[in-house]
């Protein structure tokens, strides 16, 4: 890795961190620790992480909290939520607070080190805008896609897209008028073979994502509903 990225793990149980910390380090990563949500939130501002792993029922402040107030800052770093597999609300509320992804426990850690490369690339490959936008490839109306920095361009300008956003976009995108179900998108999209009642967070991300890259998202012409089937990328 040319430049040490750091890593900021928020979690009460210190098994959990420790077993983090170790498998983080070994893929060349810096990693801080903080095992209440008032520390979490303190580390976040002064150290700026590259990435933040945090638990969701932390002591002192939970870690809604803890997302809310860096959001609130106009703090962009990649947020991994840990939530308990059946709670599917947390899941929900996540990402609609502004999380870029979830982590359900218990965790492969071969998922976690994949989650935290893919977001903190997204993140740390980005061309400058100008660049970007002149290399990116149109693929419908004024929305253009540059693969190289992973950014997405409206009429020019950038887009800040998580990264599960931004694969959802492109999977739809790269099969153009093709309709895939929630569960099609949670194996293809979120590579989940289980995904019970976690379809309902593709509905999130694709309400999020319409937000960010249509011009009305109540009358969206990019990402559209097949109602009874599921969703798919619109081009005429």
């Amino acid at each position: 890795m040319p430049e040490e990225k750091t890593v900021l793990v928020v979690e009460d149980e210190k098994n959990i961190v420790d077993i983090l910390r170790f498998n983080l380090e070994r893929k060349g990563y810096r990693v801080l620790e903080a095992y209440d949500g008032e520390e979490g939130l303190r580390k976040a501002r002064t150290e700026k992480p590259d990435l933040i792993l945090l638990d969701i029922m932390l002591p002192k402040m939970i870690g809604f909290d803890v997302c809310e107030a860096l959001r609130k800052d106009g703090d962009n770093v990649p947020i991994l939520l840990l939530t308990a597999r059946e709670e599917e609300d947390d899941k929900v509320r996540g990402l609609e607070i502004g999380a870029d992804d979830y982590i359900t426990k218990p965790f492969s850690m071969r998922e976690v080190i994949a989650r935290v490369e893919a977001n903190i690339r997204r993140t740390s490959m980005a061309a400058p805008t100008g660049a970007a936008a002149d290399s990116a490839m149109p693929v419908a109306g004024d929305l253009a896609i540059n693969t190289d920095s992973h950014q997405v361009f409206r009429a020019g300008k950038a887009i800040d897209l998580t990264q599960r956003e931004y694969e959802l976009l492109t999977f739809l995108a790269s099969h153009p008028n093709k309709v895939y179900s929630r569960v099609d998108l949670m194996e293809q999209v979120w590579n989940y073979g289980y995904v019970g009642d976690d379809v309902r967070t593709v509905d999130v991300t694709v309400r999020r994502l319409r937000e960010k890259i249509e011009a009305d998202p109540a009358s969206p012409v990019y990402i559209l509903t097949r109602r009874g089937a599921g969703y798919y990328f619109s081009v005429s």
